[in-house]
């Protein structure tokens, strides 16, 4: 697939403003506040999907009207949420600059062809944001049903994925789903949706700072002129003067370099890293070779391949040594379940291989002997 930029301007790109429209002079006080912040685009949530019901599910269409008077007034250009046909179609006739397709609705795959259909022969530009859950896959495929339909100025919105459990982020950013996404599409223009990813103002500045170290084209950022009194998200939200002393606040890297001193010293480092790589695989391996003899032991006990106490202590003492060692709890929690399942997996192999076959070891190998 071929992109072309939604952003005809120089990187960084900045998106920012509240995340739902509330009030006309609400989004009017924001929009002003950030017209001479640099921003690229204005944005306001005004059909909200929410999570449970009773909460403040959007203002409608009567806030399209909201958002052409911030064109008129501010000069910026506006985007908003759209989640099904008829909200495309009321965007295009209030002359929305930019769709965005919210993750709710990337991860419904029929939801997500409804848009494109509308879409279709309408030169617009659209974001897509990443499905609530992490897959890869549906966040592709729904970046081809609109690439299908014969758009082209598509950009993709990383905003985390939802978890359970604690964690000090909202959602978490899984960063490698969209480097993924950079290396496959690399003329794809990737924003990142630092308020969601976050849940809270007190990190954004990091996050922001993180996403410019791997070269994200830009932010999206939640801003209103009173973040505790917000209608939605309110703890994610932060004031326009402090979005502007965020961004100021902010260095952005060069993506790359020719300096020899640099190629040098990075090459050698990484040469180690292949080494130590080469190592972690032959170590992982003889994890695994140990995992499966257990998994001989448990089926001639007739013992579960599943042993909660002995995941809790492993997760503990995981957990203490990622500490010691400066490793993220995020990190060690997403290395535990991808070592634990991999376990599952093998054991389970060995439990449901046949009753009458004798499972044996050869070179790190198992078949089955009669």
């Amino acid at each position: 697939m071929q992109f072309q930029p939604v952003f005809n301007s120089d990187r960084p790109i900045q998106i920012a403003g509240p995340c739902s429209a509330e009030t006309e002079a609400q989004v009017l006080a924001t929009a002003h506040g950030l017209k001479d912040q640099g921003i690229h685009l204005f944005r306001a949530g005004i059909w909200k999907p929410r999570t449970r019901p009773g909460a403040f599910e959007g203002v409608g269409t009567p806030g399209l009207k909201w958002l052409q008077r911030v064109k008129q007034e501010t000069g910026l250009a506006v985007t908003t949420e759209v989640a099904n046909a008829q909200h495309v179609y009321d965007c295009l006739k209030y002359g929305i600059d930019v769709l965005w397709i919210g993750a709710r609705t990337t991860v419904n795959p029929f939801s997500v062809q409804e848009i494109a259909d509308a879409l279709e022969g309408a030169d617009v530009p659209v974001l897509v944001k990443n499905p609530v859950n992490p897959d890869y896959k549906l966040w592709v495929g729904a970046i081809e049903r609109l690439h299908k339909a014969g758009l082209r100025r598509i950009a993709a919105v990383h905003r985390g994925f939802s978890t359970y459990g604690d964690s000090k982020y909202r959602n978490l950013p899984r960063w490698q789903m969209a480097i993924d996404l950079m290396q496959e599409f690399p003329d794809l223009e990737i924003i990142c949706d630092i308020s969601h990813i976050c849940g809270r103002r007190d990190i954004l500045a990091e996050t922001a700072q993180k996403a410019y170290d791997l070269n994200y084209d830009g932010l999206m950022v939640e801003v209103h002129p009173e973040p505790d009194q917000a209608w939605s998200d309110a703890a994610q939200q932060i004031t326009p003067e402090r979005y502007g002393e965020m961004i100021r606040g902010l260095m952005r890297r060069v993506a790359s370099t020719n300096d020899p001193e640099y190629l040098a010293r990075i090459e050698n480092y990484r040469t180690e890293i292949d080494d130590i790589d080469e190592e972690l695989i032959q170590l992982i391996a003889r994890r695994m070779l140990l995992v499966r003899e257990i998994g001989v032991v448990k089926k001639e006990k007739n013992v579960a391949v599943l042993q909660p106490e002995r995941f809790r202590a492993l997760r503990e003492a995981l957990h203490r040594r990622g500490e010691k060692n400066e490793l993220s709890p995020e990190f060690i929690a997403m290395l535990l379940e991808a070592v634990h399942q991999e376990s599952i997996t093998q054991q389970e192999r060995i439990m449901n291989a046949a009753e009458s076959g004798k499972l044996k070891a050869k070179s790190g190998k198992w078949k089955a002997e009669s």
